[in-house]
């Protein structure tokens, strides 16, 4: 009976159960699709990247002896429709069972569910093999709670999975180290240079402009540096092990001008494809702990477990419970137009200046970037959820609905009402001062509030305390915050209320 078997440019696992033995009457389809390159602007270095990898994917199984019809971008025969491929594909080779791997992604799980129901052969979906959990898994372990707390989930998911234990026991008598990471790094531990994987891109870039494809950000065609095979991904892994892990934990919050990456892994784009696994990724840095001799501190282990086996695989299961509806909650009604220097970079506010300019020359800024600068700055001046979702959802490469959905819209912009955060991740200007040096040589003075250079942060948090004081009054982690803004004089509440709309009625002059 003749198979033919979908791969999704974001299911590129080849440890998976398919691939064990070649079979003669299995042939397995890989496309690259307008589909997929236009439901969001992204940014040019993220469709090559996916380019890249499926077709490395591709070569990879064909090396093995399996039979795969891959269509490029350009490929005469590419219908850029994934209905309209499958079926071309069906008829072609004769196709008896149409096979695929569940999507992480609710558009494309409906879209095959919709294919499936109209084709005339058997169909049957199987697991992606690549989480710790399976879709429902986080639904169930918090049926009857109410609220979904993550750090009930991580704890159950160290026990279960044996992580970092010592029978029921964490290792270190201690869960979550949380408070030990939140160093601000100003140059007192030299970081290696990062490893990079320089390959021309030329040609590849060249298909996706010969195709029409729209996108946003940067690229140097003769240095792309993102791992995009199974080998490069395993160095990186090998790589933020041997240099890195040391001392992630201590500085995985804080942000510096002249270190884009500090002692991050990098490696969220291999994660995000499956072309590691989390498991593996796991093991190994826990491995390297255990081998270290007391070089790697339990703090700098448990930080990155924790992103990992707690964080990535709890927002997946938020996705998959709140899925549909989530995609358009705006509870704090939040309506305001994405500033134009989202697709420039070019603001005087230093923070915002270096954390959007990266993330448009790299496709990358780490999570502190993400949430408590520019998330931060698009809650404060209460932008539409919708604008701010597409922006992270293009901008970057490791950036794919079912993580980036949950981390934007909730617990980046509280658009979801607290199902992720018990608050909304808000704050002036004095965090960004606590965790970086972005401050220092801003146009603009992080002290001040009402004056004409004082930093837009601090009037924007106060006005938006207050506009939203009615919503917050009965959530108690909100309290001393409300505590605060009702301390504020009424004369000087007015004035910083008339700071904050000064900025976000003249948003792209600042």
């Amino acid at each position: 009976m003749a198979k033919l078997r979908l791969i999704l440019g974001d299911q590129l696992n080849e440890q998976h159960s398919w691939y064990t033995t070649p079979e003669s009457d299995c042939i397995y389809l890989m496309a690259e699709m307008l589909q997929e390159t236009n439901y969001v602007k992204h940014h040019i270095q993220k469709v090559v990247a996916f380019f890249l990898s499926m077709r490395n994917f591709s070569e990879g199984l064909q090396s093995k002896g399996h039979q795969v019809k891959y269509y490029t971008i350009n490929d005469r025969e590419n219908l850029q429709d994934l209905g309209k491929i499958i079926n071309q594909c069906i008829n072609q080779f004769g196709i008896k069972k149409f096979e695929y791997q569940l999507p992480d992604e609710y558009r494309l799980d409906q879209q095959l569910k919709t294919i499936c129901e109209g084709l005339k052969i058997p169909s049957e979906a199987f697991d992606t093999e690549h989480f710790y959990t399976s879709r429902e898994e986080l639904a169930a372990f918090f049926h009857g709670k109410k609220t979904l707390l993550m750090e009930s989930f991580y704890r159950y998911m160290r026990k279960k999975h044996d992580i970092l234990m010592n029978g029921e026991t964490p290792v270190g008598n201690q869960w979550n180290f949380d408070h030990d990471n939140r160093k601000k790094y100003g140059g007192e531990v030299p970081i290696p240079e990062n490893i990079q994987f320089q390959k021309e891109v030329t040609e590849v870039i060249e298909e996706i402009n010969q195709a029409g494809i729209s996108t946003i950000g940067n690229i140097d065609p003769k240095r792309f540096v993102w791992p995009t095979s199974r080998k490069e991904c395993l160095e990186m892994l090998q790589y933020f092990c041997n240099h890195l892990l040391s001392h992630f934990g201590d500085y995985e919050d804080a942000m510096h001008t002249q270190e884009k990456f500090l002692f991050h892994s990098r490696l969220s784009f291999a994660l995000n494809s499956k072309i590691l696994s989390p498991k593996e990724v796991i093991q190994t840095a826990v491995s390297y702990y255990h081998k270290s001799q007391n070089t790697i501190s339990l703090s700098q282990i448990e930080g990155f477990v924790r992103q990992i086996l707690g964080w990535r695989e709890y927002v997946r299961g938020i996705y998959w419970k709140e899925m549909p509806n989530y995609s358009s909650l705006n509870t704090l009604e939040n309506f305001n137009p994405l500033p134009n220097f989202f697709w420039n970079g070019q603001t005087k506010m230093n923070c915002m200046q270096h954390a959007i300019h990266q993330s448009l020359e790299d496709a990358y800024a780490h999570h502190i970037q993400r949430l408590m600068v520019i998330g931060n700055f698009s809650l404060l001046t209460q932008t539409h959820p919708d604008e701010v979702d597409a922006w992270y959802l293009g901008v970057y490469i490791d950036a794919i609905e079912w993580v980036e959905l949950p981390n934007t819209r909730g617990m980046s912009q509280y658009a979801d009402g607290g199902i992720m955060a018990t608050k909304p991740y808000v704050s002036s200007g004095n965090y960004i001062n606590k965790m970086s040096n972005y401050c220092g040589k801003c146009h603009y003075n992080v002290k001040q509030k009402t004056e004409d250079k004082a930093c837009p942060f601090n009037a924007l948090y106060w006005n938006f305390l207050d506009d939203k004081k009615e919503y917050f009054k009965g959530n108690q982690r909100m309290g001393m915050m409300l505590n605060l803004l009702a301390k504020i004089k009424p004369e000087e509440l007015y004035q910083i209320k008339q700071k904050a709309q000064d900025i976000i009625y003249n948003i792209n002059d600042y």
